[in-house]
């Protein structure tokens, strides 16, 4: 799966983790992060890449980039000399569920940085070659193992600062068998009353559930949008 970057005000201020508490057996089994391959980690650097970190070479050539505004255009790109590429840079789609079993929510704990052991829906990064849907239920697959059966889109959130769009659909779970993957410690059903509020790793995923849940109280599922910008964390 792909990773969720933390938007600039998710940074942890310092390096203090939650603590690993035992998972209920009736959903998943923690998994040892040391045992989990490199790439985990080798993915979100590329990730970081993809996403506004300056460019320097051209992929078509290998020649120098510089900034400029090429002809017709409004704003700076990086532009090469030698073959003309020009080399632009869009948001990326985030895509994700809000998987439900009966008055209960599906979460899953974080075995990467950022946000390592912090909880969050499934979601990641939608890949080349597939729908916005498909790659909301391949993420719950990967990180949760979950089986769903995929509902409306739910909520889409706009996150300027970087770069990014966060979209989740509303899904059923049809069992309770989870399996999550190598970038998720467990996954676990929540009640609303259980929620571990202050330790959602992303605010995305916090207003999405927060949506959630006081549509639920009313019985009306709507579009629900917003865009979060950079705000510090208080300190």
């Amino acid at each position: 799966a792909a990773r969720l970057l933390h938007p600039a005000s998710e940074k942890i201020e310092d390096n203090s983790k939650p603590p690993r508490e035992q998972t209920d057996t009736r959903s998943s089994v923690p998994r040892d992060p040391s045992t989990f391959p490199s790439r985990a980690e080798l993915r979100y650097t590329l990730s970081n890449f993809m996403n506004g970190v300056e460019v320097k070479h051209c992929s078509a050539c290998g020649s120098l980039v510089t900034q400029e505004i090429p002809p017709g255009d409004n704003r700076q790109r990086y532009c090469c000399g030698q073959c003309g590429a020009i080399h632009y840079q869009n948001p990326k789609l985030v895509l994700g569920t809000v998987p439900v079993w009966g008055e209960r929510v599906l979460l899953c704990r974080r075995a990467i940085e950022p946000r390592y052991g912090f909880w969050t829906l499934p979601a990641g990064f939608m890949e080349n070659g597939e729908t916005t849907e498909e790659g909301a239920a391949r993420e719950t697959a990967e990180e949760a193992g979950a089986h769903i059966e995929l509902g409306p889109l739910y909520s889409v959130l706009d996150i300027p600062h970087v770069d990014q769009v966060h979209m989740f659909f509303r899904a059923r779970l049809l069992n309770t068998e989870f399996d999550p993957g190598i970038e998720s410690l467990e996954a676990r059903l929540f009640s609303e009353t259980d929620i571990p509020w202050e330790l959602l790793a992303f605010r995305t995923v916090e207003q999405t559930l927060r949506w959630f849940f006081e549509d639920r109280r009313t019985g009306v599922f709507g579009l629900r949008t917003q865009a979060i910008r950079y705000q510090p964390r208080p300190r």
